[in-house]
């Protein structure tokens, strides 16, 4: 194939012509250059950045939040271990139904190690658990809130009824309700077969020594359905607690603020407003922990209610209303100091990982 230039073609354009006298212009950017087969082609390979990745994306919002979450919850759950293993004893019945009397009865039986009792998997439950839960949460509440300030400039959204348009009163609906709401919905979906392995290596050590041992046992005797006994129950305690529990540590919080004039809160004041908090949700919502506890180790000790409203009415038959709140008190010593200090790491680390720079 010749190539050659021809005067009565414009100078930016070149002309292919081949054995067949066919002939086709081309532009003149397509010139190859004389020099290029005489050297060799140069080719860089980049590889990846991978730290630089890593870096970003840690750094992001989200994962921020999801990380300071899970690191909350294990240094949480390191700390108050034995108040968890006496409040689960306490609340199924099993021993002394006084909270020195079960501590002494743990040490007699299993020795200073039987208060942490189901401690590995607590705390395999709960790094996933509050991460999962305090991402919800926060992610959840800042699209509700994003979603509102658009409604109010371009109206709420609508529901035609014949020829009535509705407007949905989505405005006055609390971001921080619907994110609590959430996030305790999402993080019992995922996480309730780690709960139901805890509470039975808690209450019955000898017949569940071990993790592995437990989940077996349980797949085996019930199937799936065993991993997710007291899911109903467990759903239907989590939302009233999870609603209340964070919409009254972001009101206590904001309140507060407003009350010092202060933007930040120091270690000592976050962690009274989630104790706070964690009182507050607990209190309203221990009714349904009860029963919740009952069903999900019932059938280990050979008397499973049917269902939740079963559960109530058999601790009222048996113990009368003040049974709805047996355990009341080592609850609130587990759930005071847990929220306290759950809300304070979890504050200090999200300023550590995000670096002030989402803070608002």
């Amino acid at each position: 194939m010749a190539l050659r230039q021809e005067s009565e073609k414009p100078k930016e354009f070149w002309v292919l012509g081949d054995a067949f006298g066919e002939e086709m212009a081309m532009p003149k950017e397509f010139e190859v250059e004389k020099c290029a087969a005489a050297t060799p082609a140069a080719f860089e390979l980049r590889l990846p950045d991978v730290g630089r990745a890593m870096r970003n994306i840690v750094k992001s919002r989200e994962v921020g939040e999801f990380l300071s979450g899970a690191l909350a919850g294990a240094m949480t759950k390191a700390v108050l271990a034995p108040l968890e293993t006496i409040r689960t004893r306490m609340i199924v019945g099993v021993g002394s139904k006084r909270i020195v009397g079960s501590f002494l009865e743990i040490i007699e039986e299993n020795g200073w190690q039987g208060l942490w009792a189901g401690n590995t998997i607590n705390m395999l439950r709960i790094i996933p658990t509050q991460a999962i839960e305090l991402g919800t949460f926060e992610c959840v509440s800042r699209t509700v809130a994003s979603a509102q300030e658009k409604w109010k400039d371009k109206g709420g959204p609508k529901v035609q009824v014949g020829h009535l348009n509705i407007e949905l009163p989505f405005p006055w609906i609390s971001p921080v309700a619907v994110g609590g709401a959430a996030a305790g919905v999402v993080s019992t979906l995922l996480c309730h077969p780690l709960e139901v392995i805890k509470d039975r290596l808690t209450v019955n050590r000898e017949a569940y020594p071990t993790i592995c041992l437990a989940f077996r046992r349980i797949y085996r005797d019930d199937g799936v359905g065993g991993l997710y006994a007291g899911f109903c129950p467990t759903l239907i305690g989590m939302l009233p607690y999870s609603t209340c529990y964070y919409f009254m540590y972001e009101k206590v919080k904001s309140s507060y603020c407003q009350v010092k004039k202060k933007k930040n809160l120091n270690r000592a004041e976050l962690l009274m407003i989630g104790a706070i908090s964690g009182l507050t949700a607990s209190t309203i919502s221990f009714p349904l922990e009860v029963a919740r506890k009952r069903l999900m180790v019932g059938k280990m000790l050979g008397e499973c209610p049917a269902n939740m409203a079963a559960a109530l009415a058999e601790i009222i038959q048996e113990e009368g209303f003040q049974g709805l709140y047996r355990g009341w008190g080592a609850s609130c010593l587990k759930v005071m100091p847990s929220s306290g200090i759950t809300w304070m790491f979890y504050e200090a680390w999200k300023e550590f990982l995000l670096l002030d720079k989402f803070k608002q």
